[in-house]
């Protein structure tokens, strides 16, 4: 076995990262701001349909532009096929973000779940226990991980232990599976339990891209739960800005066991009827709303206690919504006029 005294804390820039999901929201902007920091990508995707494949792609297009990134079209669940990738035993860290995503798809599809994100998040710790540098990993779980608790802030010390999804429970498993590799190899994990990403470039399931998608177009949007939610809403930039902090600042490991999670959020949660009057204005048009009813498997509100992260890694979200919202809508409007054009 090996112990965490055996495994040095990195103290310097590293060479070069391998990015799981690079193709995806979170990842393209990773990977993005690790190239224009000097660093090597090594890029990982498998490209699913699960929203359009034009758009992971020119997000690819646009990483593919910088020399030092390199990409491999491959599904992390295959490890046989992973760990023969060129390249991806010797890097310095690993930035794990691959994953399925979406709660309702989780429970109209729990194989897919079970395959990537249980399956590929063994296959990533087996990758980085083998690799030859003991690369620090950096993971991406979910706020969907608090399920039912209804005190707020979530704070990470809180039990977690009530999942009302599928996607939850899998998010929840692969923390665990990380804290037994810490114990068992001693390997150094940084967890991150992310709070509703948003921003240009971002994933069209998500309420924000649908909601404005169906309002520039005149169409009705259905609101669940007859508008009683609240999110806390976090735009891509302080994400980014957090997962990099990860990766270039020294782990601070708390314990003998090498293994933090964190909440990374905007720790500032909006009801959903102000989240749609900031689309409205940002528009230029009122919504036409249908009320609905609560969906399975979603919950009532998130809000992220984010003093762990800051205080270890200076993290500071500084984007509301009022400031987000439009710069995403300018951009949608560009991405939407591409799109008819092609």
């Amino acid at each position: 076995m090996t112990t965490q005294s055996s495994i040095p804390l990195r103290a310097s820039k590293p060479e070069t990262v391998l990015v799981t999901g690079a193709a995806g929201f979170v990842g393209y902007y990773v990977s993005l701001a690790l190239l224009e920091r000097g660093i090597g990508v090594i890029g990982l995707d498998n490209l699913n349909d699960y929203y359009p494949v034009a758009l992971k792609q020119a997000r690819l297009d646009h990483l593919s532009t910088y020399a030092r990134f390199t990409f491999h079209r491959h599904d992390i669940s295959d490890h046989a096929g992973l760990v023969a990738l060129p390249g991806v035993r010797d890097v310095d860290v690993v930035v794990h973000l691959a994953a399925q995503a979406g709660v309702r798809y989780s429970i109209e599809n729990p194989f897919v779940y079970a395959a990537s994100n249980l399956v590929g998040h063994l296959s990533i710790l087996e990758l980085v226990r083998q690799a030859a540098k003991q690369p620090l990993l950096v993971y991406a779980s979910s706020s969907s991980v608090y399920g039912a608790n209804t005190k707020v802030p979530f704070s990470e010390s809180d039990p977690v232990n009530s999942p009302v999804s599928l996607y939850a429970a899998t998010k929840r498993a692969d923390e665990l599976m990380s804290e037994s590799y810490a114990r068992l190899y001693g390997m150094h994990q940084v967890g991150l339990r992310f709070f509703t990403v948003y921003g240009p470039w971002g994933r069209p399931d998500m309420a924000y891209w649908s909601f404005a998608e169906k309002m520039l177009a005149g169409d009705p949007i259905q609101v669940f739960n007859h508008g009683e939610l609240e999110r806390d809403f976090t735009y891509i930039d302080d994400i980014v800005s957090g997962v990099v902090a990860t990766v270039l600042q020294p782990m601070k490991p708390i314990s003998d066991v090498p293994h933090r999670i964190y909440n990374i959020g905007n720790n500032t949660p909006v009801r959903l009827m102000r989240f749609i009057e900031i689309l409205e204005q940002a528009i230029g048009k009122k919504a036409l709303i249908e009320f609905v009813p609560m969906q399975s498997g979603d919950v009532h509100s998130t809000y992220a206690d984010v003093s762990a992260i800051a205080a270890d890694y200076g993290f500071a979200p500084s984007t509301p919504l009022e400031t987000g919202i439009p710069v995403f809508i300018d951009w949608l409007r560009s991405y939407l006029g591409r799109e008819e054009k092609s």
